[in-house]
């Protein structure tokens, strides 16, 4: 992965996803803003039959042609419903939707996991329960389903989800005499993990072991899923408590994990060609699923490690684009119909080898050629298994967490992303973090708490 995102609906458009948040976010403020609270949905059941109409971000090449194929079969399973399917390039898809009436939206529609909950608060989607088979919905991994459920109705069904490890390289970790740790109930505390910093940095070219994913920008999407997200829900804390972040994004919990997190600034490598690990000039590369067709070239020395426990063990975002259905749908049992084929075991092997990214049902993950039990990537799919929900339901045992669901997600992810990078910077925690809580809160108050 150069330092040009891809263009993928997987876990990597985690790292572009600032931008669709930034434009939900001018949907969601409180000066003239669009948002509705609420708009009531009226889907249709209609006929069963005929054209339905389908909305999903250009992907990557392999994403497009797996997506043109499960449809293929969807209409070749069947005779009475056919696809009309719409791309958008994925900077344009999220104000695609924000800009659209309820009733100029289409049957289905694919959406980014942080995007649902303003889509919802403005009236976009409509719940599945009625017009996705029960064994569609039971059959998501409950991480994937925390991700799809807004206000105890669900909106979403995925194919795939998000993962995120610590890739090493076994042979510069046996040279330091570094033994690691292959399962979540293992993972390095994170007084651990900075002895072994140390005794990697005398084995590895520069003395800098270690690539944080700095070339993604903390300020982004990226710090507040994958490096500063993991690192708060590891240490105990949360991002919001009661709908509100002072007391708790300032926690002294997140003070201290945040803390520390930023004093291994001195062994990272800032990877400003994306090619610190496969080069060797790391031993530790702290990143996403989506690198594995990358790092995979270091054969049998390419081995995952799940990310350092700060007190209450490792913790990892989850997460990432799925399927629902439009608010004001004419067709919603055809819809259903879709839906209920896209979540196929045959249509998720499909996609996710298309794109290597875990699977989201429960079906398709335990039959997984990389993540299911003693693939390959199976610490990946363990993680995901041992599914927390949303980040007030946190225990020890627990691994996967679901980004905040609110509307007002797009405020939460700028200010978080913001404080975790002057933090890194050597701002002071408290400082950083307080500021960032009064920024969050005040938005939240401008937009009534994002209730309906």
């Amino acid at each position: 992965m150069m330092m040009t995102i891809p263009k993928t609906r997987g876990t990597a458009r985690i790292l572009t996803a600032a931008a669709a948040l930034s434009v939900a976010a001018l949907a969601l403020t409180g000066c003239g803003g669009s948002g509705t609270g609420g708009t009531d949905t009226a889907v249709e059941a209609g006929s069963g039959e005929g054209t339905i109409n389908v909305w999903a971000v250009d992907g990557q090449a392999a994403e497009n042609d797996a997506l043109q194929k499960i449809i293929s079969n969807f209409e070749s399973s069947q005779s009475k419903i056919k696809v009309d399917l719409k791309l958008f390039p994925s900077d344009q898809y999220t104000k695609a939707v924000n800009s659209a009436a309820p009733g100029d939206l289409p049957d289905v529609l694919d959406f980014d996991g942080p995007t649902l909950a303003s889509f919802v608060y403005n009236g976009k989607m409509a719940p599945l329960e009625g017009f996705v088979s029960e064994e569609t919905l039971s059959n998501q991994t409950d991480s994937i389903k925390a991700q799809n459920t807004v206000d105890n109705a669900v909106y979403g069904v995925g194919m795939m989800n998000a993962g995120l490890a610590l890739w090493g390289n076994k042979h510069l970790l046996d040279a330091a005499g570094v033994a690691y740790p292959t399962t979540p109930e293992k993972a390095w505390t994170a007084d651990e993990f900075t002895g072994v910093l140390d005794k990697l940095a005398a084995v590895v070219p520069g003395g800098k072991p270690l690539d944080l994913s700095e070339q993604y920008g903390f300020a982004g999407e990226w710090g507040t899923c994958c490096s500063a997200g993991p690192v708060i829900w590891s240490g105990g804390g949360t991002m919001l408590k009661d709908n509100k972040a002072s007391g708790a994004l300032d926690s002294e919990a997140n003070v201290k994990a945040l803390t520390t997190f930023a004093s291994w600034k001195k062994y990272a490598d800032p990877n400003a060609d994306g090619l610190a690990f496969t080069n060797g000039r790391v031993a530790l590369s702290w990143v996403g699923h989506w690198t594995y067709p990358t790092y995979k070239a270091l054969g049998a020395d390419l081995v995952s490690i799940p990310l350092p426990n700060f007190g209450k063990g490792t913790k990892t975002a989850s997460g990432t684009f799925a399927w629902g259905m439009g608010a004001k749908s004419k067709n919603g049992s055809a819809a259903g119909k879709f839906l209920d084929f896209l979540m196929t075991d045959q249509s998720v092997h499909t996609y996710t080898d298309a794109n290597g990214a875990p699977p989201a049902t429960k079906t398709a993950l335990a039959s997984s050629s990389l993540y299911g039990p003693g693939k390959q990537l199976a610490l990946l799919g363990d993680q995901l298994g041992k599914a927390c929900g949303t980040e007030d339901k946190i225990t020890d045992s627990c691994v996967s967490v679901t980004r905040p669901v609110t509307a007002g997600y797009p405020i939460v992810t700028d200010q978080v992303g913001k404080a975790e990078a002057a933090i890194y910077a050597g701002k002071d925690a408290k400082e950083a973090l307080s500021a960032a809580a009064r920024a969050i809160d005040q938005n939240f108050a401008d937009n009534d708490g994002y209730k309906k």
